[in-house]
């Protein structure tokens, strides 16, 4: 046992460490990315000075705390979020291996995590998703739904590839739908086209029922933050704060916990109810 036990933990420090490293590289992404750079030349560099950065001031959470987040040749700031991409990245990576262990959804999962990492620190700085993410999902879905149907809970690979193709459409067609009717009445642009792409990749990647729950709490989150700002009187941030990070927040939650909290709500709202109750419900009825 305590072998097993120690084993564990190398093994989940050794997740944590690549997703610190993975991070890493998501800071370069998110920086070159909207700015139509190549996220492979030149090396990494400070984007004040130009300088090249030594390989021990690009250690992953340590280099910034210890130049005490700048520059080491020109003392220019550097960005606290570089910090925050890594540690978030390697703890989304730890949390997912502790969640579902050595499955086929890690390793995937760890891959649409990174994904939407990238789509929400791009968002939050320049209010565009890049279609890299958002168009990436939609085509990647289907295609890994055939690869492996199990990501689907599916044994065969058509089966799995309908339900990518259902979650694609529910989710790309749900907000297509709010934009176009929002723009009717409110004759501006009521939601993003990224978003809408978004959440179509959601729905390709990790099915319809992602989508419904995606929807819901993306929703209930943006609602609560839009309350904290007006109590903080802070109203005017509002509109400054983009809605794809809350459809990243919710399908990380899905994740992790989506099924089970969908499982644990029907329990409780409905107690004396079975399955059979819950056609639309496969797999997580009481």
């Amino acid at each position: 046992m305590p072998f097993a036990l120690e084993a564990f933990g190398l093994v989940s420090a050794f997740v944590f460490l690549g997703g610190l490293c993975i991070g890493s590289f998501l800071n370069v992404c998110i920086w070159r990315i909207p700015r139509d750079e190549s996220i492979v030349r030149p090396g990494s560099h400070c984007s004040a000075c130009q300088h090249p950065i030594a390989p021990r001031d690009n250690v992953p959470l340590l280099s910034w705390l210890l130049l005490n987040g700048q520059c080491r040749h020109c003392r220019a700031p550097i960005s606290p979020r570089y910090f925050i991409v890594e540690l978030l990245t390697g703890a989304l990576f730890a949390a997912i291996w502790l969640i579902h262990g050595w499955t086929l959804q890690t390793p995937l999962y760890w891959l649409f995590a990174a994904a939407l990492i990238l789509g929400t620190f791009v968002d939050l700085d320049h209010l565009i998703l890049p279609d890299r993410v958002t168009l990436g999902g939609m085509v990647a879905g289907p295609l890994l739904a055939l690869a492996f149907p199990a990501l689907h809970g599916q044994t065969g690979r058509i089966p799995a590839l309908i339900q990518s193709l259902i979650g694609l459409a529910l989710g790309y067609g749900l907000l297509w739908l709010v934009a176009t009717v929002g723009r009717a009445i409110l004759k501006r642009d009521a939601m993003g086209l990224g978003d809408v792409k978004l959440l179509g990749a959601i729905g390709a990647c990790l099915g319809w029922r992602a989508v419904l729950f995606s929807v819901f709490v993306s929703s209930l989150s943006g609602t609560l933050l839009g309350l904290a700002l007006v109590a903080a009187r802070k109203k005017e941030w509002q509109s400054k704060i983009p809605y794809g990070p809350h459809l990243a927040l919710a399908a990380v939650l899905w994740m992790l916990c989506g099924p089970a909290c969908i499982a644990f709500y029907v329990a409780w709202a409905f107690p004396a109810a079975d399955a059979a109750a819950y056609p639309l419900l496969p797999g997580i009825a009481p």
